[in-house]
This record gives structure tokens, sequence and C-alpha cells, in this order.
């Protein structure tokens, strides 16, 4: 049974307009927030085997900040651009082409696409992966190829805001 984590990438800086959306930063609740959400999933237990991060400054940072919280070596980490506002079918591609020595992986990334690829892949709908949102799904099949729409069974749905 494969199981999929989805991390939106935590909150990220305006300050700089000159920067393009690719180079953001984390703003400070962002650089509070992604260690919180690592903690927490480290507390419930999560170790992937593997993390595949959107490239873009915010996605990686986040995801880096997370693992170090999960004790998930961030050397190990799999930076992907095709993960940069990626789309549902592209994200479905994604996971197609995983190992499937690989059991538990989590993909940091962006929204819309990660709520528009949750929505079609579980049997639950999900309003909003807000920034620095995890949602946890056990897969119903052995093998990545074999992902598809609906296969999906939500297991954690989780924010930094959900303790407040």
């Amino acid at each position: 049974m494969k199981t999929l984590y989805l991390l939106r990438h935590a909150k990220s800086s305006w300050d700089n307009t000159d920067l393009d959306d690719y180079h953001r930063p984390l703003n400070h609740r962002g650089e509070k927030d992604a260690p919180k959400m690592g903690k927490r999933l480290r507390r419930a237990g999560v170790k992937p085997n593997l993390i595949c991060s959107s490239s873009a400054t915010r996605a990686i940072t986040t995801a880096r900040l997370a693992a170090e919280e999960m004790d998930y070596p961030t050397k190990s980490i799999r930076e992907e651009k095709r993960l940069y506002h990626a789309g549902p079918d592209e994200l479905l591609d994604f996971l197609h082409s995983l190992n499937d020595g690989v059991d538990i992986v989590m993909l940091v990334g962006h929204n819309p696409g990660l709520t528009e690829f949750a929505n079609s892949l579980l049997d639950d709908e999900i309003d909003n992966i807000p920034t620095a949102g995890l949602v946890g799904a056990q897969l119903g099949v052995n093998s990545w190829k074999d992902v598809k729409w609906g296969c999906g069974k939500l297991t954690i749905n989780d924010y930094p805001k959900k303790d407040k």
C-alpha cells in the first residue's frame, strides 16, 4: 500500500517586488509554520521514504525546515522544477514515475494544483490546503503506476492555524 503526503509551502514574503514568483522566500510566519508542521508530523509518526519538492525557493525552504524536524536528511530531498505550479495531471504523472521501492512519499508544492490534485485523488473534498497545510492519503494501490483518481483515503488534514 502506498502513502502520500501533500504539503503546501509555508507563507511567503511579498516584501521584495523585484523578485519573480519563483524566487520568493518565506516570511516570518512561514519560517515558524514549516518546522511546526514538521514537529506535528514527527509526533504523528510520519516518516516519508522520499520527499520531493518544487524547486521554488518558498517550497524547498518549507521542505527543508519540515524535514529537519522529522529527522529526514535534507540532502536527500529531491528538488523538482516540474512540481512548480504543477496541476493535477502533472502531479499524477509525477507519481506514476516514482520507484515502487518507495512506499511513503511527501510532495511539497503549490496551490491551486495541490488542492485540485487532492480533490481528484481522495474520497473526501478539501476546500483549500492553506499555507503549510498538510493532507495525507492512504492509496489503495501497491504500485505508483496504478494511482488513479479516487483511489485515496484521507488520513490527515492539518494546518498551522488548526490548533487555534
